[in-house]
């Protein structure tokens, strides 16, 4: 098992949720006490106290504002690591797709209860000094993830989705999440590679997820651009080469159309 000292980390605080030392992690945030608002895929969304959320990338969160009085704890775990630890099975599929969608759930007492005892084993054992270590961290991490999938189960049913729709869709999302939308806004580019046919790659976006695959490709797209359009030390010629655009006029409408205003005014 790859288990090593950075593949699971334990803070207090979210300010990680938006650093780059984090891009590789899968997040899972509990909220103590306070409140904290932000972005996410460009939406805004609210947690309060006994609220959890799991982040599958950072690109997904913007514009954290907490409260004050806000306490909250996030555990960060690799993928890779993630992977060895996490059972896969059809149930685990249909949740993690639902954390693209809103990734913020409301726990009940009980559950609250229970993540709070999670969060403090898994920081426990990250400080203790263990012969078996991987396999103590496995321990830990599994229960964790098992009792997310539980209270998923509560929130989304994910009745009526096969594990074959499902499956296409979070490997959809996957590589969206790896970024290849910035060289590749076709959805031939990823039916080809997902080895099904545009149509049917579509189709079972818009069945699971409730949008079409340009939906989700467009929506990684403009989230991106929306975060180097605020940075003034990448000239726009820069980020139109670097999605792939033909040229500065067809750069300028595609942003044009999803975000209403030209690149030069948006960033004015």
């Amino acid at each position: 098992m790859d288990y090593d000292e950075k593949s699971v980390i334990w803070q207090s605080g979210v300010e990680g949720l938006v650093s780059d030392e984090f891009a590789d992690y899968v997040s899972h945030v509990y909220v103590h006490q306070g409140s904290l608002d932000f972005n996410f895929l460009g939406n805004p969304l609210h947690m309060e106290a006994g609220n959890c959320m799991i982040l599958v990338t950072r690109n997904m969160v913007s514009d954290l504002c907490p409260s004050t009085d806000f306490e909250a704890e996030v555990i960060y775990v690799t993928n890779t690591f993630l992977e060895t630890c996490a059972p896969r099975n059809n149930f685990a599929i249909r949740g993690t797709l639902m954390l693209y969608v809103n990734p913020v759930w409301v726990l009940t007492a009980e559950e609250q209860q229970r993540c709070v005892h999670n969060f403090e084993e898994v920081r426990i054992r990250l400080m203790e000094e263990h012969p078996y270590k991987s396999d103590v961290m496995s321990s830990a991490c599994l229960l964790l993830f098992l009792d997310f999938y539980k209270f998923q189960m509560r929130i989304y049913p994910g009745e009526g989705v096969s594990f074959l729709n499902a499956d296409l869709m979070i490997r959809f999302l996957q590589m969206l999440t790896r970024g290849d939308y910035r060289q590749n806004r076709e959805v031939t580019y990823y039916a080809d590679a997902l080895c099904v046919t545009p149509k049917h790659l579509s189709e079972v976006s818009k069945k699971v997820s409730g949008f079409g695959a340009n939906y989700w490709i467009n929506r990684f797209t403009i989230i991106e651009l929306q975060r180097l359009l605020r940075r003034r030390d990448i000239s726009l010629i820069q980020i139109a080469d670097d999605f792939n655009f033909t040229s500065q006029a067809y750069f300028s409408r595609y942003v044009q159309n999803y975000l209403g205003v030209s690149p030069t005014a948006y960033r004015e």
